[in-house]
């Protein structure tokens, strides 16, 4: 994770805000969906998301290779659960984490310790959690849930 971690956010027009990362990373353009933008780029719940389930999945990798294991591909799909608040507003009430690794569980040593553990390695996800649920799963190769 990045110390002390910054973004610039500038409205283009519409709902459209460039995001700025800094000098080293590329911009990138955040849109709203129709009715009220265009979208021409993420939304900030796919940001929320998209940093949900990187972070997750970095944490898991970081996990198993403290333990010299390789998952092989690695894929996540993050899901808002949207609901309304007590003033009637939208808002994420749940994300729900699917992590898929390219290997099968018995191919992997020390995997019960790596899904005891990698959640908590993963800075975005445990302080999003303090106010969103976060349930993860954890699938291997071969379709096997291995957690949640």
């Amino acid at each position: 994770m990045s110390e002390n971690a910054s973004v610039t956010i500038t409205r283009q027009s519409g709902y459209q805000f460039l995001v700025d990362f800094g000098a080293a990373i590329p911009q990138m353009l955040a849109d709203e969906p129709a009715p009220l933008g265009l979208g021409a780029g993420p939304a900030p719940d796919h940001m929320l998301l998209a940093a949900v389930a990187n972070c997750l999945s970095a944490s898991l990798l970081f996990s198993l290779q403290k333990f010299k294991q390789d998952p092989g591909a690695l894929k996540a799909t993050a899901t808002a659960e949207v609901g309304r608040n007590e003033n009637k507003r939208l808002r994420i009430m749940g994300i729900n984490v699917k992590l898929e690794l390219g290997q099968a569980a018995a191919d992997i040593e020390h995997l019960d310790r790596v899904l005891a553990q990698f959640e908590e390695f993963c800075t975005v996800s445990m302080s999003v959690r303090q106010g969103i649920a976060i349930n993860v799963q954890v699938q291997d190769g071969t379709g096997a849930l291995l957690k949640g």
